[in-house]
């Protein structure tokens, strides 16, 4: 099997356990700390350490996977980097779900049987006024009553787009899958094609003479 370590990437002969009650392949990498890149049949697997690693590259550096996995390669076989087994493609969709199982961890759905709903695995705002937490619906005031200005406790709801977001329309858009459809920050797909189904787009007409 060829293991992706922080390391490099290594080829190793490993057994599988087949005692009755054994668990399957890829669960078994799992309590070893490898992320399976198949669960059939795998024969590429991610240590827990390169899929952090590459988290934190791409949070704050913004390396890319092609990028990363080329300084792994270069980590391998500083002299000859292409003669390293390509593993790109598999990396970009490991990384993809540890993210998701990250995600699920961080917002407390790992060890039970509770699936996400709208909205779950984004980010709670404590500063943000929250209707039913930190707000008063009744009242349109802060819970706890104090000398806090009311301006405090507005919520500003500010609108912008991606406009790069428009050249990246997927070749085979039937093969993209969403991990996390509308379970985050943006809204799942059926409810924004259901929007601009209804939705019109009105041009507003330029009141300049000289254009």
């Amino acid at each position: 099997i060829t293991i992706v370590d922080k390391s490099g990437v290594h080829s190793l002969s490993i057994c599988y356990c087949h005692c009755p009650g054994a668990l399957s392949r890829d669960m078994q990498l799992f309590q070893a700390g490898l992320f399976p890149a198949s669960f059939t049949r795998p024969k590429t697997a991610f240590t827990f350490a390169v899929l952090d690693d590459f988290l934190l590259d791409n949070l704050e550096c913004g390396t890319s996977v092609m990028n990363y996995y080329s300084k792994i390669r270069r980590l391998t076989s500083s002299i000859f980097p292409l003669m390293v087994l390509d593993r790109y493609r598999e990396l970009m969709r490991a990384a993809r779900q540890w993210r998701q199982c990250k995600l699920y961890k961080w917002h407390g759905f790992a060890h039970k049987d509770d699936q996400p709903k709208d909205g779950d695995l984004a980010l709670f705002c404590p500063a943000c006024p929250q209707p039913g937490i930190n707000l008063d619906l009744s009242t349109g005031t802060v819970t706890q009553s104090d000398d806090t200005p009311s301006w405090l406790m507005t919520r500003y709801l500010v609108m912008d787009g991606n406009f790069k977001a428009e050249h990246m329309h997927p070749v085979n858009p039937s093969d993209e899958v969403s991990l996390m459809d509308g379970l985050g920050f943006m809204v799942s797909d059926d409810r924004y094609k259901s929007h601009l189904a209804i939705a019109r787009d009105h041009v507003q007409r330029s009141d300049c003479n000289n254009h």
